[in-house]
């Protein structure tokens, strides 16, 4: 397909998130305004702060929860991601095995257990979130790569068992796993947990930007645009926009990645590739993709070119990236030629907090009033709600199984400031798709391995 097809296809397809272009018309919450008090104050209305939320009224139901959201609830990352929510908590087994290999056994209970309690949670609250448990598959599409898939174990699929799956010709090899990862509906998602919450007494205050925390003696004053908080803890779940607490402005960058979403598969045309199993899947590139069924049979499609801007800018202009949607647009059809005559409808982005060790790192301030999680990786759909729980630990000073661990203890890596930020993450971003070219890691590779660094698409 030529690319000033690609670009009439484009053009045609709406730039909003799939998610959220569902017409349904909700009604606003309302805004703070004037003085209040709560005993929990959570800044942020995305999955990680209505976990929060949630879980702080079913651990203690007489405790006065008050969430404020800048915008509306979802509107960020957690209704733009792809709704694969995976168990694992350490960005896969590679990044958790070179990082805690003496807990990483424990690390991935944790993470099957918090998958299942999630599971537990959407049944209990009659969550209409779309859930599916169709497991994972993950491909190899360069000859390199099959070897991390380990031939001759349990769940391989060489060549012919792939493609019986998912019919494509740039399928080497893949390998299934089930009971680690459940597709959702992350809107859907994120509005049952706000009703949720709601339910239990929550009060949740919408286009209310929180512009700064102060003290005042033994309490803490939550400012916001519109009034004034007083409380007596705050939980921090802002994740890509921009820290409240100082010492966190280098820890993250934001990264924006970018989705497709084809319009409804024919039967004949979903029989073209097959996909009876309706697994998500993902390739394994460092610059991989990720992509799944979604409930009436469109393919969403994205990831890939993982895009940092010069001084951590985020702006919603920067959420439609032509260059990205048709790199992305050409990459489906190499991938899927039988669609040829498929179409996308949405295109969207959305954007990433990343850290240098891939995976959500927690912490206190304020002699310890105040708990955050950030870091995830776009991989924070299930470990938002395990960081929910970590830092309500903290902030009650309960040790308990998830805060014994290195990976809650222990913190990653800054990343420098600008201009080295910048330069840093341009060498790497080649560096890996150079290695994703000839499976090789160059000698800067070499070296941020050892510095414990690293940048994920």
């Amino acid at each position: 397909m030529d690319d000033q097809h690609i670009d009439a296809i484009l053009d045609a397809a709406r730039p909003v998130p799939l998610w959220l272009d569902t017409g349904d018309g909700l009604a606003p919450r309302s805004s703070l305004s004037g003085g209040h008090r709560a005993s929990l104050v959570v800044v942020g209305g995305g999955f990680t702060g209505l976990w929060t939320a949630l879980r702080a009224k079913e651990r203690q139901p007489d405790r006065d929860v008050l969430l404020l959201e800048g915008g509306r609830i979802g509107d960020a990352a957690s209704g733009r991601n792809g709704g694969f929510c995976e168990a694992s908590l350490t960005h896969g087994e590679h990044n958790g095995m070179a990082r805690w290999p003496d807990e990483f056994a424990e690390l991935e209970r944790l993470g099957r257990k918090n998958l299942a309690e999630l599971i537990e949670t959407v049944e209990r609250y009659g969550i209409d979130c779309r859930l599916e448990s169709t497991g994972m598959l993950r491909v190899a599409t360069r000859p390199h790569q099959v070897e991390g898939l380990e031939p001759g174990t349990p769940g391989f699929l060489d060549r012919n068992d792939v493609r019986a799956l998912v019919d494509s010709p740039t399928y080497l090899a893949g390998r299934v796993t089930t009971g680690d990862c459940v597709l959702i509906d992350p809107a859907r998602l994120v509005r049952g947990l706000a009703e949720a919450a709601e339910g239990l007494g929550v009060r949740i205050a919408e286009n209310t930007p929180v512009t700064g925390i102060g003290e005042r003696g033994s309490t803490l004053r939550v400012e916001t645009s519109k009034g004034q908080v007083v409380d007596d803890k705050v939980v921090l779940a802002t994740n890509a926009f921009r820290p409240l607490l100082r010492r966190l402005r280098l820890s993250t960058v934001p990264v924006y990645d970018y989705v497709l979403a084809t319009e409804p598969l024919t039967p004949a045309q979903l029989k073209a590739v097959g996909w009876s199993g309706r697994q998500g899947v993902s390739d394994s590139g460092n610059q991989f993709h990720y992509y799944r069924l979604t409930p009436d049979n469109r393919i969403l499609w994205g990831g890939y070119d993982a895009i940092y801007h010069y001084g951590r800018r985020t702006h919603p202009d920067l959420e439609d990236r032509r260059a990205t949607h048709h790199l992305l647009a050409r990459q489906f059809y190499e991938t899927f030629p039988q669609l040829q005559d498929v179409r996308f409808t949405h295109r969207w982005g959305g954007v990433v907090d990343t850290c240098t060790r891939f995976c959500a790192f927690f912490g206190t301030a304020r002699k310890n009033r105040v708990a955050y999680a950030l870091g995830f990786t776009g991989l924070g759909v299930a470990a938002s709600r395990f960081a929910a729980d970590v830092m309500l630990d903290l902030l009650d000073g309960e040790e308990t199984e998830r805060t014994r661990t290195a990976m809650v203890r222990r913190k990653p890596l800054p990343f420098p400031p600008e201009p080295v930020a910048w330069i840093g993450i341009q060498i790497t971003r080649r560096s890996m798709a150079a290695e994703d070219r000839h499976g090789r890691r160059n000698l800067w590779l070499r070296v941020l391995d050892r510095l414990g660094l690293g940048f994920d698409s």
